[in-house]
């Protein structure tokens, strides 16, 4: 590797020179040579403090961290008998929790009896499947487990984006 295309420590370029050339002028500055780009031709060398670089990297992926949020999954539970005002109040919920971010495990147990009509618990988490079919989309269909029913169900991304557009006009009129 007898030539490389230098990058000064300010970003400008300062084109196609020996690497001994490369590596006195970092040195001149009390910098380090780092090889950006092995495989072009020439090689891409920068000068800069690659002590400073790993550091601000890492500060960069700590803060990304911090800031992603977690998507939890939360948890419903059903059974083939469930009345109107208690599924009406699991849909509530299931809402919010949709409406939050989060994903959602529909669970439905079967107890005693209730295995033999195994049709009532599918015909049940299609209910549910209709119901949110606006905020929620299947992310794992309903899947026969023993003697339960699982289903996972995420937010749906249009309606992410349409809430998000509506927000500023609602604040809007607030302010109006």
């Amino acid at each position: 590797m007898p030539e490389v295309f230098l990058i000064g420590p300010g970003g400008e370029q300062l084109g196609v020179v020996a690497t001994y050339e490369a590596q006195n002028q970092a040195r001149a500055a009390g910098l380090d040579l780092v090889e950006i780009s092995p495989t072009a031709r020439p090689p891409v060398c920068r000068i800069m403090d690659y002590g400073k670089f790993q550091y601000d990297k890492s500060k960069k992926e700590k803060q990304n961290r911090r800031s992603a949020s977690a998507t939890r999954v939360k948890e419903i539970q059903l059974h083939p008998s469930v009345g109107d005002h208690d599924y009406a109040v699991k849909m509530r919920h299931m809402t919010e929790f949709l409406e939050d971010g989060h994903r959602v495990k529909v669970s439905l147990y079967f107890r005693g009896r209730e295995n033999a009509h195994k049709e009532l618990g599918f015909a049940l988490m299609n209910r549910v499947l209709a119901d949110i079919h606006e905020i929620g989309v299947v992310e794992q269909a309903p899947k026969l487990l023993g003697k339960n029913i699982l289903m996972v169900v995420m937010p749906n991304p249009k309606t992410k984006q349409a809430v998000r557009a509506a927000a500023p006009s609602a604040e809007t009129e607030k302010a109006g």
